[in-house]
């Protein structure tokens, strides 16, 4: 397929999609299986109009088209610009068959750099996402269910302060941090713990820290939001009942707030996964993480249709992350976005 007719589908995917939920709507309603006033009768003509032209122009210019243009792109040969559009510039299959082999014409050798970068992403921000999970839900119980108002605004202020912070500098503090002559490392020399420095960005310690603490409103905001929603009778019940605290939180408090679990676990996962600032700061001279290396296809090596593979990849891992997730709560995707 040529490039004209790859925009053309880019572009007209989308919009075939629209009118199609239009017409639904509109049969829904027709129909009487919409019941209540419609969507224009609840905000107005003007409102209405508004939201309906901002949300279409987000959704569409800001977040679908750069999406199915990347789609295209992943399956297109690297070509001179003159050359694009042309006879040569079809769809292959050449990107993700580097991504597998680290050549896009012989399959002798597996690409393991890339490979072992990609699954090494993935199982480390699961880990983190877990791990995150631990640190942040007692604290959003304690403020849900236990903090005074005047203790809950001060550990929100404790908590929001430090990310008034650029990410980038955060991380280079995290540098300073567990660098060899660093505060951490002058601790633990100092009392005797270690004789010589230890070095953290080489063991992707720091990395790793980085990127947990990066993400910690990510995950305790959710977490909050739906604890906050529980009926505190409902706990006082179950103590006055002799029910142990484990039992209290593996069943009430937690099925409660499955919609807060899974939408801070998707969002530490997929903001951990498609991390970038902190690798490049925090990462060692051996540290192996996937956004870099497709950092390095679009602007080292140069080759976008490469770089949109990659991403591409990344990219469905994550979708089907979330799915998964979706799928072991028992939950749609509405239920957490409330």
């Amino acid at each position: 397929m040529s490039g004209i007719g790859g925009l053309t589908l880019t572009i007209g995917l989308p919009l075939v999609a629209a009118l199609v939920l239009v017409a639904l709507s509109a049969y829904e309603r027709r129909a009487g299986a919409a019941t209540g006033p419609g969507f224009f009768q609840r905000n107005g003509l003007a409102i209405g109009l508004y939201l309906v032209v901002a949300v279409g122009f987000w959704a569409f210019f800001i977040i679908l088209l750069p999406q199915l243009a990347m789609v295209d792109m992943s399956f297109r040969p690297k070509l001179p610009p003159a050359q694009m559009g042309g006879p040569k510039d079809l769809y292959t299959l050449e990107n993700y068959r580097y991504f597998l082999f680290g050549s896009t014409t012989s399959t002798a050798e597996w690409n393991w750099i890339h490979i072992k970068a990609f699954f090494l992403t993935i199982g480390v921000s699961v880990v983190i996402t877990a791990f995150n999970f631990v640190i942040c839900y007692p604290l959003a119980f304690h403020m849900a269910q236990s903090a005074t108002l005047a203790r809950l605004r001060m550990l929100l202020l404790l908590l929001i302060i430090p990310y008034w912070v650029n990410e980038i500098l955060r991380a280079f503090a995290f540098r300073v941090l567990l660098s060899s002559g660093g505060i951490i490392n002058q601790l633990l020399m100092g009392s005797g713990i270690t004789s010589e420095p230890f070095d953290f960005l080489a063991a992707d310690i720091g990395l790793y820290m980085g990127l947990s603490y990066a993400y910690l409103l990510m995950m305790i905001f959710p977490l909050y939001n739906a604890i906050e929603s529980l009926d505190k009778n409902q706990i006082e019940a179950a103590r006055d009942l002799g029910a142990p605290w484990w039992h209290i939180h593996a069943f009430i408090v937690m099925p409660h707030s499955k919609p807060g679990i899974a939408s801070g676990c998707t969002l530490v996962f997929m903001l951990t996964a498609g991390a970038l600032a902190a690798p490049l700061v925090l990462g060692g001279p051996r540290t192996l993480w996937f956004t870099p290396i497709v950092y390095d296809r679009f602007y080292q090596a140069f080759n976008w249709p490469q770089g949109a593979a990659y991403a591409l990849i990344l990219l469905v891992t994550c979708i089907v992350f979330v799915l998964v997730v979706l799928k072991a709560f028992r939950l749609s995707l509405g239920e957490i976005t409330r």
